[in-house]
């Protein structure tokens, strides 16, 4: 039977039968999914070349969601597998995907992401962090910012500026770093909401192999869109569930790899809102009754419902193999606007009780987390503007927005705009 003819359920039969002889859970994590990457199942819709089985996109989830129920472990959470990985697959010379895919898949290797810079703010391609060319092996120097994972990552994802005579987005190599090297920095960055799960990263005279470029050299820009795409339905990649029987030493790593990851992302819902919170707060405040709260909780509520249908959509058109398009940046918008509105709503409900983070009500510091997390959600994987911008162009065909700097080489546009005298 072909992969075309193959359903969901002759798929789940398949892999439930190959579980039953392969599962061992006294196993060593890492040993475990050994076996899972050698069978293709790891990454089902991936070419067997590159381990996979050439199955249509939606194998993924069945195959993982399979696994996962009959009490086993699929493959790892976090940046590798949802940006890394697909992007080296992507775009990646046959000794980049050699050296990398398979750790990655296992876990064995953790990634991080080195896009954006302190003074490119939401212009992605205007980054200055640099790397220059010396024979095999490209030093970079520059600085990287909210970088999540970059304290204990092994290998990063990295943008950097290769030519500076060029307009911006022409000038951006895409580079896979080594994180342990020396002149590599992280500090980490504490947050209004008191989370840390953000670093910045600096680089002086890090050394990058040749061999480590990511596409060609020049082209960083169209790489670096394909990871963005990706990233826009990552957080599909933010929660995982184990069967309730399951146990052994695979579940166990497995639960304390997921415990550590997800403490980056503990502040997350609070970040989007926490719609669930708004009816339950308001029915304890007596502001149920409110006719001007009932009808920003109606608007709100709707909009989650809303929201929830478009992401369905996106999830549909990635299983049925449609590459990640503008869907993402729909959204991306939605659970902005959504985090906006529930943060509205939160504060006409519980009004100054909204600034005690540290009260007596524990549900008066949940409000308070929610309040000083919600501007994170405009901002995080692409600001709102830019994803209009996207949509603008790539969906509903209108001109870019005019730049007088476009087609202009780089270190011009960055001399116009330094104190006389200045140099990129």
């Amino acid at each position: 039977m072909s992969a075309t003819e193959l359903t969901e359920q002759q798929l789940a039969e398949e892999v439930r039968a190959w579980f039953a002889g392969a599962w061992d859970p006294d196993l060593p994590l890492v040993a475990w999914r050994e076996r899972l990457v050698d069978a293709g199942w790891a990454v089902p819709a991936w070419s067997p070349r590159w381990f996979g089985r050439g199955l249509p996109e939606w194998a993924t989830a069945v195959v993982h969601g399979t696994i996962r129920r009959a009490g086993g472990v699929a493959t790892p959470l976090g940046g590798g597998m949802g940006l890394a990985a697909p992007t080296i697959y992507d775009h990646g010379s046959d000794e980049v995907k050699d050296q990398f895919l398979r750790p990655t898949l296992t876990g064995e290797v953790a990634w991080c992401q080195l896009f954006s810079e302190p003074t490119a703010g939401s212009d992605l391609a205007g980054l200055k962090t640099t790397a220059v060319r010396d024979g095999d092996v490209w030093i970079v120097n520059g600085q990287k910012v909210w970088n999540t994972s970059a304290d204990h990552a092994d290998m990063g994802i990295l943008v950097a500026r290769t030519n500076w005579d060029v307009p911006k987005h022409a000038g951006l190599t895409y580079f896979l770093i080594d994180m342990h090297q020396p002149g590599v920095e992280v500090r980490p960055i504490r947050q209004m909401n008191e989370h840390r799960s953000f670093n910045e990263v600096f680089l002086t005279d890090a050394r990058v192999p040749q061999a480590n470029v990511v596409g060609q050299v020049g082209d960083g820009w169209k790489v670096t869109r394909g990871t963005l795409a990706h990233e826009r339905s990552f957080s599909t990649q933010r929660s995982v569930f184990f069967a309730a029987a399951a146990a052994g030493r695979v579940i166990d790593e497995a639960r304390a790899e997921a415990a550590e990851y997800l403490k980056t992302y503990e502040w997350y819902p609070q970040r989007m809102g926490r719609v669930d919170l708004l009816a339950e707060r308001a029915r304890a405040t007596g502001r149920n009754t409110d006719p001007l709260v009932r009808n920003e909780l109606v608007k709100v509520t709707s909009f989650h419902q809303t929201a929830e249908w478009t992401a369905a959509r996106a999830k549909a058109a990635r299983e049925l193999g449609r590459p990640p398009g503008s869907e993402g940046s729909i959204g991306k918008l939605a659970l902005s606007g959504l985090a906006r509105g529930a943060h509205r709503v939160h504060t006409s409900i519980v009004g100054a009780q909204g600034m005690l983070r540290h009260g007596a009500d524990p549900a008066d510091a949940v409000v308070a987390e929610v309040l000083v997390s919600t501007p994170a959600q405009s901002i995080a994987g692409g600001t709102d503007e830019i994803q209009h911008n996207i949509l603008g162009e790539n969906m509903l065909g209108l001109p870019k927005e005019p730049s007088p700097e476009r087609g202009k080489p780089f270190r011009d546009e960055v001399q116009q705009a330094q104190p006389a005298g200045g140099k990129p």
